[in-house]
């Protein structure tokens, strides 16, 4: 599988995700065919070249018919179900529209079953999130990775009225994301190509070393004087290269008066926050006491974050933060079909570009408990779907 960077020049919307991938390769005939396959009447895609600063680039409009609904989550969902479209993305443009619930409730006050979608759930951003994931899809992109945002700056007027930029959803989206002011005015991260990025992306940065393959330049509609509003896709190799190494914070500090319990809910809330890892090992300390130490492994740029998570949440006096250099194999999330429903799978690609698969604990547990067996036959049934789906795939 190969692997796509998202060098986001001048932010992230849906329609320029659409553009740079056609750009990169993805045949325009399929995302034309697109509104058919998701069965969405008076819809038509316009494919066009431009130019924005000195960049060629494509440039994607969704045009709809007039009076298009508001909808919920709950319809996004139904579309979604009867389209014709791979399972993987399905499930994953599911996961999207399930970010971009959440953020609007969250801003709204309501919840994820009653909050109206307004202009995330007009049919272009259906288009674009689809489209988006089925073009990665067809284009064999298996990870994904982003640079830091330029958010914009300014007002947008939006069907609440006047808003500040970012959009409170597109805000509460990028949470845990590295993001940046300006560089223009005007609203450069739409909350739909945030949560795009914020469900796909592994990883945030400069791109892991991999064989460039492919690019793709994407142009949104607006011009910015002596600012090319572009976002540019590189598709790669990462198996080519081999593992990738880059660096990463480790945060280390040592307690012995502290209730274990609340050092379980510390690792739990440093997790949830994006630490890449944390952990706690029994230790002897000065006087022969027992104690505990506490690593977490971080994106330096997090590292002042979760020192004072730390330093608030346990009783630790101080904590050591030093950089470290990181090999990691590139990996990604699948979903798997299996007699007991969906599971997902963390998947591994290998030095000698085979591939490793590790059920999702959280997914097992689930789907276990929703069909009462126990985890164990449902993780070696997972494991079994990803080699049958693996070999059928080499067999294609």
């Amino acid at each position: 599988m190969k692997h796509a960077h998202f060098d986001c020049v001048s932010g992230i919307a849906g329609d320029m995700t659409l553009a740079a991938l056609v750009s990169a390769g993805w045949p325009a005939e399929e995302l034309r065919a697109l509104p058919g396959r998701l069965r969405l009447a008076g819809v038509a895609i316009e494919v066009t070249s431009v130019q924005r600063g000195p960049f060629a680039a494509m440039h994607v409009n969704v045009h709809s018919e007039e009076n298009q609904p508001h909808r919920h989550l709950h319809h996004l969902e139904a579309i979604l179900d009867q389209a014709d479209l791979p399972g993987r993305v399905r499930d994953r443009a599911k996961a999207v529209f399930l970010k971009l619930a959440q953020a609007e409730a969250e801003v709204h006050g309501s919840t994820v079953n009653k909050v109206h979608f307004h202009e995330v759930g007009a049919v272009d951003a259906i288009v674009d999130i689809a489209g988006s994931l089925l073009g990665l899809e067809a284009l064999g992109v298996g990870t994904v990775s982003a640079s830091p945002l330029p958010l914009g700056r300014g007002f947008v007027d939006s069907q609440h009225g006047r808003i500040p930029v970012p959009a409170p959803a597109t805000a509460l989206l990028l949470r845990g994301a590295p993001v940046y002011g300006g560089p223009v005015e005007g609203e450069l991260v739409t909350p739909t190509g945030a949560a795009l990025l914020v469900t796909l992306a592994e990883s945030w940065g400069d791109p892991p070393a991999f064989r460039l393959l492919g690019v793709g330049t994407g142009a949104g509609t607006r011009e910015f004087p002596g600012h090319p509003n572009i976002v540019r896709l590189l598709i790669g190799d990462r198996a080519a290269v081999g593992p990738a190494e880059r660096t990463v914070a480790v945060l280390e500090t040592a307690v012995d008066d502290e209730n274990p319990q609340l050092l379980a809910a510390t690792l739990a809330r440093l997790l949830s926050q994006g630490a890449l890892d944390a952990m706690v090992a029994p230790v002897t300390m000065k006087k022969g006491r027992s104690g505990s130490w506490l690593v977490v492994v971080c994106e330096p740029a997090d590292a002042r974050r979760f020192a004072e998570v730390i330093l608030r949440d346990t009783s630790s006096l101080g904590v050591r933060i030093r950089d470290e250099r990181r090999v990691e194999l590139p990996r990604r999330i699948l979903s798997v079909d299996t007699e007991f429903g969906p599971v997902q799978v963390k998947v591994a690609t290998l030095p000698d570009g085979a591939e490793r698969a590790m059920p999702e604990f959280e997914s097992v547990l689930e789907a276990a408990e929703r069909s009462g067996v126990s985890p164990r036959t449902v993780s070696a049934a997972a494991v079994q779907s990803f080699l049958e789906r693996s070999r059928a795939s080499r067999e294609a």
